[in-house]
């Protein structure tokens, strides 16, 4: 083989291989997903985003590692993926067999928990049967960086005590999970950044022309995006943050900060800010970006994109319950088991949210 057509063949090997396993980028280019869409204006003329969206996918938040630094599946891969799914999905939706009386026998749930640890099963359930699309290519995860789609490992200013030390999940009330205390979503669906779920996907995006409305369908939250403004001091902080809002070109980007410690990605912060992007790139789809800015807490920036699917579904009250009785019976649990001197299993470690995933 002469040194031209050897060097034809070593540049068509690399191209084969770089598309059998493209890294991860650091962001999506929306008008290369969009190709030349341009979203109806409104009467504010601005790119018209209303309607409900979902976010709902059954691609993770975080990237296998088998995959590396690969964010875009294979058609065969992201086929063997929700076929899969399919499989598991009519699996646990079958009729329960009733001649399994020990409930520690009972099948898996859709959460992926046991026996009487299954507390939903798949008909109240609702994760999405599809992995995420954005530009007809199926993800990996949700992160795009770090390149690995992996959280970066968490830092803590010297003195700051974690979590674990400031007091037991089982000692008060304020110590549970938010959403548990129907304060706001659980996993993090209502944002920001915001996550997909085990159910409850869904978001109803109403424009004026000095405010952005997002009512999340998991609990009761309404994110309200001011156009313009300043942010209050820091010391002044709220449920999902103080978010202003902004248009660049068709892209409505939205900035946030003052969130309360609590409302930490997967962990409590002090100072993060929440960076969004929402690009509305086909009648059916917008394409969200986020990116969480908080060096105090990551050793590295974080970034990811979902889709956000249109839907003519209608979104119905979360009716999170006032009474709580299950805190009750919680916290009513922990005390008895103090009392006979057993420790309260999993009593320092992170508060498992009913929903997230």
């Amino acid at each position: 083989m002469n040194t031209r057509l050897t060097a034809l063949a070593l540049a068509a090997s690399a191209l084969a291989f770089a598309g059998a396993a493209a890294p991860a980028s650091a962001q999506t280019s929306p008008a290369a997903v969009a190709k030349g869409y341009h979203a109806p204006k409104n009467a504010f003329g601005q790119p018209d985003m209303s309607g409900v969206w979902s976010n709902a996918t059954i691609t993770r938040l975080e990237r296998d590692p088998k995959y590396g630094e690969r964010l875009v599946l294979t058609p065969e891969e992201s086929k063997a993926i929700e076929g899969a799914s399919d499989a598991r999905n009519a699996r646990l939706r079958a009729n329960t067999d009733t001649t399994i009386k020990d409930p520690d026998k009972l099948p898996e749930c859709q959460s992926g928990a046991l026996g009487a640890a299954c507390g939903y099963n798949a008909f109240w359930t609702d994760p999405g049967t599809r992995l995420i699309r954005i530009g007809g290519e199926a993800r990996t995860s949700i992160l795009t960086t770090p390149a690995n789609g992996r959280l970066p490992a968490r830092v803590r200013a010297a003195g700051a005590a974690p979590r674990r030390d400031v007091g037991g999940n089982f000692d008060n009330p304020e110590n549970r999970a938010l959403g548990e205390r129907c304060i706001v979503g659980f996993g993090g669906t209502s944002g920001p950044p915001m996550l997909p779920v085990l159910y409850n996907n869904h978001y109803q995006i109403q424009q004026t022309k000095d405010a952005v409305v997002i009512v999340v369908e998991m609990v009761h939250d309404a994110r309200i995006v001011r156009m313009g403004g300043s942010h209050p001091p820091a010391n002044v902080r709220t449920w999902m943050g103080d978010s202003i809002g902004h248009w660049e070109g068709e892209t409505l980007v939205v900035e946030t900060t003052n969130l309360r410690r609590e409302q930490g990605l997967r962990g409590p912060e002090e100072d993060m800010k929440v960076i969004e992007r929402f690009t509305r790139v086909s009648p059916q789809q917008i394409l969200y970006q986020f990116e969480v800015v908080d060096p105090g807490a990551y050793s590295a920036p974080i970034k990811g994109e979902e889709a956000l699917n249109f839907t003519k579904d209608k979104i119905y009250e979360y009716a999170c319950h006032e009474g709580n009785y299950a805190m009750t019976g919680i916290l009513a649990g922990a005390r008895a088991a103090e009392k006979e001197g057993k420790p309260v299993e999993g009593n320092r470690g992170r508060v498992a949210e009913e929903g997230g995933r």
